[in-house]
């Protein structure tokens, strides 16, 4: 399961030195103009093996699409790889989509693939039941990470800062084994280790991904010249994927089946990672371009997680993050249900 949900977000400075460098290089080389395979990475989650529904289902064939999927199973692989144009498109956080972005590499979310729906939580000591008694308490997880966002997100809906608990900047690597032996009181965490530190360490969820929706959203993302120059097959591209969603909403014994062997896991601990999110239908993904001050609005979620972010010197200023978005092949596809 390590192997499976091997979260995104992995040194996020090293990602942002790897697009500085890219904003100084050429432009895409994965595109070979029209007639060519659209190259669209991916790395180890649980919705983006979805990708290999959509052509093991023959999905982008029956729209008429070419589609070439490259596995990267190092996550910042493949942020580098759509950074320097290898591949045309990559699946990737909302939160380093921002990196590039603020170094002025033009690139656009057309579709939410997911959103994490518990598979990422603080995991507390039993004698702990509410977010307001971590103050004064050691609580783990890593700087710059979107775990570390939802950490400062149920502080601040409990009316604290993260002055008010000892924290410490650690790896999940690191942070779940700590908890598990009692050296935190609380360590922030995604699947599987979230699991293993509640039945190892005799813990408990106190505050997951559940409890903010839309803080963590998964995207297909495109370099812009792509969706200026090739629109008709990316609008087939998300048809497609809209096509995987239903057929694995309605065959999911097979489906899982299928997917875990693609991603070298069991049907059962597959299963347990997608339980852990979100997969978006046509219509959470037309809510989630909507403009509102709510996680729900990917703009809105684009700007507070752009301003945490710089807060901690991870980006630049972006100052419209509404570029980043693109819900043309949304609606269209939403328009002909």
């Amino acid at each position: 399961m390590e192997k499976l949900t091997m979260k995104r977000l992995c040194s996020l400075m090293l990602v942002i030195a790897m697009f500085t460098i890219a904003g100084c290089g050429g432009g895409s080389k994965a595109s070979g103009g029209a007639g060519s395979p659209v190259t669209i990475a991916l790395s180890p989650w649980p919705g983006w093996y979805m990708w290999y529904l959509a052509e093991e289902k023959g999905f982008f064939e029956k729209h008429g699409v070419q589609v070439k999927l490259e596995f990267f199973p190092v996550y910042s692989d493949s942020l580098q790889a759509l950074a320097t144009g290898k591949v045309d498109a990559n699946s990737q956080t909302l939160s380093d989509t921002l990196a590039p972005i603020s170094k002025g590499i033009p690139l656009k979310a057309v579709l939410v693939n997911d959103n994490s729906f518990g598979g990422d939580a603080i995991v507390s000591k039993a004698n702990i039941s509410s977010i307001a008694e971590l103050k004064g308490k050691t609580v783990a997880t890593e700087l710059g990470t979107v775990d570390h966002l939802l950490l400062l997100t149920a502080l601040a809906e409990n009316g604290m800062k993260e002055t008010d608990i000892n924290y410490v900047n650690m790896t999940v690597n690191d942070a779940g084994p700590a908890f598990i032996s009692g050296k935190t009181d609380a360590s922030v965490l995604w699947e599987p280790f979230q699991t293993i530190a509640v039945k190892e360490g005799k813990g408990k969820v106190l505050f997951s991904s559940k409890d903010t929706p839309g803080l963590i959203p998964d995207l297909l993302v495109f370099r812009e010249k792509m969706v200026k120059e090739r629109p008709e097959e990316i609008q087939k591209i998300v048809d497609a994927w809209f096509d995987a969603v239903a057929y694995f909403q309605e065959n999911q014994e097979e489906a899982i089946s299928l997917l875990a062997e693609k991603a070298e896991t069991s049907p059962d601990d597959f299963k347990l990672g997608m339980d852990s999110i979100k997969l978006f239908s046509v219509e959470d993904n037309l809510h989630a371009f909507e403009k509102r001050d709510e996680f729900t609005s990917l703009e809105y979620t684009a700007g507070k997680t752009a301003a945490f972010l710089k807060g901690l010197d991870m980006v630049d200023e972006i100052k419209d993050v509404s570029v980043m978005f693109d819900s043309q092949f949304v609606k269209n596809t939403a328009a002909r249900k």
